[in-house]
């Protein structure tokens, strides 16, 4: 009888150890099920904290993209002004080379009729020559200059327009201009009428 009763506190023991430890497998199970939770909620917190975008940044970015427009609106400004002053100063420096260049003319009948004076030291020619000296300050002072062109200047179809050639005595002048037929003329360094010039052959 003893014997019985002492088989059946083993068996009791043993069964309430089985449910002690069913106990604790089921509570591991459960927490671990449990403890992911708050770390999505903690995610989630965390995007809903980011998707709300600080006034003071958007600011910012708001008056970085201003700037950026202001600087390149003044950009775009400065090079129409700047196009716009150099147009306009090609146009007058073209206009004054038109009229220069007409009046050119005027300058060769000068040289002419100084050439036909027998006497250049008459009082009658005075006026004549006053006229004609204030008139080729007025040209000097417009940037306009004569080209200076002597018997040993070689010929440069850039400054020079050949209209003839004719043989010479000598090899060194062939290649040469021998004669001017009409003064060459430059507006600050730029040529604005050719001279017509005989060339050594």
């Amino acid at each position: 009888m003893y014997m019985e009763n002492h088989a059946n506190e083993n068996e009791m023991s043993k069964n309430e150890e089985m449910i002690s430890e069913n106990n604790e497998a089921a509570e591991n199970v459960s927490a671990q099920q449990e403890t992911p939770a708050p770390e999505n909620g903690t995610k989630e917190g965390a995007s809903a904290e980011n998707a709300v975008v600080d006034p003071a940044i958007k600011l910012q970015q708001e008056l970085d993209e201003q700037k950026d427009k202001y600087i390149r609106l003044y950009s775009e400004f400065d090079n129409f002004r700047r196009r716009t002053a150099k147009e306009k100063l090609e146009l007058i420096q073209s206009a004054n080379e038109q009229l220069l260049q007409k009046l050119l003319p005027v300058a060769d009948d000068f040289d002419r009729a100084e050439k036909s004076f027998k006497d250049k030291s008459d009082k009658e020619l005075e006026g004549f020559f006053l006229i004609s000296n204030k008139f080729r300050k007025t040209l000097e002072q417009s940037g306009v200059k004569v080209m200076e062109i002597n018997a040993q200047t070689e010929f440069n179809p850039d400054f020079h327009e050949a209209i003839t050639q004719i043989p010479v005595p000598d090899a060194a002048q062939k290649g040469k201009i021998v004669d001017v037929v009409e003064k060459g003329y430059l507006l600050n360094d730029k040529v604005i009428r050719f001279a017509k010039v005989v060339v050594g052959s």
